[in-house]
């Protein structure tokens, strides 16, 4: 009976070494994600640097392609020009002018995202229609806005290195104190 009694003693002693490896192991993989995380962060943002005149070159390209296919039947790309070219109060891609390539403008003139003044429908009078192109504002306010995003950014992957680094540290603390639990 002596052999039993002992067992039951030692049970929670094992119980509690297998979950402190648990959790080494949960705080290991913990790490592990959040270093995956970061590198992968980190080459977003180094290829998007090295990309950024591509990227530019294929806003312009696709801002094109969207005004030609413009419609005024809700699809989203039109939703998108129309919310570009009222909050930035410009027209076209380059100037008004883009817009008079368009099955649009054959149709029904400029679009109302187009007006200098609220309630006007343009039809086909460039004088009342925004005159610079909605690819310089938006590239400026990306530009202007850029500081912010970079320093949140920081922000962010200042914790996260903080992050890995407390995890890495509590897990290589348990496995060397493992033993002096038991």
């Amino acid at each position: 009976m002596a052999s039993s009694s002992r067992r039951l003693q030692t049970k929670p002693v094992i119980t509690c070494f297998k979950s402190v490896l648990l959790i080494y192991t949960f705080i290991f993989w913990y790490a592990m994600f959040l270093t995956l995380i970061f590198l992968v962060e980190l080459v977003a943002a180094i290829v998007g640097f090295v990309f950024r005149h591509e990227i530019k070159n294929n806003f312009e390209n696709n801002y094109e392609k969207t005004i030609k296919q413009y419609n005024s039947t809700g699809d989203y790309r039109s939703a998108a020009v129309d919310k570009i070219q009222n909050t930035l109060h410009c027209c076209g891609v380059t100037d008004y002018r883009d817009w008079k390539n368009t099955n649009y403008y054959s149709e029904k003139g400029f679009p109302k995202s187009c007006c200098k003044l609220e309630n006007c429908s343009p039809q086909r009078d460039p004088d009342k229609v925004n005159n610079e192109g909605c690819f310089k504002k938006v590239m400026t306010v990306i530009e202007a806005e850029m500081g912010v995003v970079a320093g949140i950014s920081f922000g962010v992957a200042c914790f996260q290195l903080i992050g890995i680094f407390l995890a890495y540290c509590l897990s290589r603390a348990i496995t060397n104190n493992q033993y002096e639990i038991v």
